[in-house]
């Protein structure tokens, strides 16, 4: 997909040069919808649902290698990736869709700025940080290139997540490019109530 990758000098450079996201109050810049394997459908209003993921997309149906039976893992339900990362990575605001995530956000992801279990508010939604890692796979490496694998899951790159990180849908809803992305405290915060019910994780299971 790309005639020349990355080499590690030059993300390490680059990265430099992207600068530091902020740690709260972030900015949704691009959400993809993958209706199937290697298809991409860049959106600018998606909405997220608590047994399918974000709607149109084939989370749900694809299911994953890494649950038991195969079924889809609900806490992998939607990844994110930082915005300035995939741009150094892609060199290519076009080939952001490519690494695999469907929101693409301009915050700190870093393990540090959001522990597992911190939740986000994006337009109407609300999504909870999960504890399994997002790391760089065969398909990342075959489309940005062997350095940009290593640059993301060296020691210092699992810590900053540069791949990305992986969330659960608590709270369904809209969300729009543009939309802010902010933390919210949940010992002090009692308007989002757990979202998936007893009925609905028998569905993400």
């Amino acid at each position: 997909m790309m005639d020349r990758h990355a080499t590690l000098t030059e993300l390490q450079a680059g990265l430099a040069e992207a600068g530091a996201s902020p740690a709260d109050n972030g900015t949704v810049q691009m959400i993809v919808c993958r209706p199937d394997t290697n298809e991409r459908l860049v959106v600018e209003r998606a909405e997220l649902d608590l047994v399918v993921g974000l709607i149109g997309d084939n989370w749900q149906t694809r299911g994953s290698r890494h649950t038991e039976d195969g079924r889809a893992n609900p806490e992998a339900q939607i990844t994110i990736m930082n915005s300035r990362i995939a741009q150094v990575i892609a060199q290519d605001r076009e080939r952001w869709q490519w690494a695999g995530d469907q929101l693409f956000v301009d915050l700190d992801l870093s393990a540090e700025n959001l522990p597992p279990g911190q939740r986000l508010a994006i337009g109407t939604a609300v999504l909870e940080v999960s504890a399994a890692p997002h790391n760089g796979c065969d398909k990342f490496t075959a489309r940005f290139g062997s350095d940009a694998t290593r640059f993301v899951n060296s020691a210092e790159g699992r810590q900053a997540r540069r791949r990305g990180i992986n969330t659960r849908i608590i709270q369904p809803g809209m969300i729009s490019v543009g939309d802010v992305v902010s933390k919210i405290d949940v010992a002090s915060d009692d308007s989002v109530t757990e979202g998936v019910t007893a009925d609905s994780a028998v569905a993400l299971t």
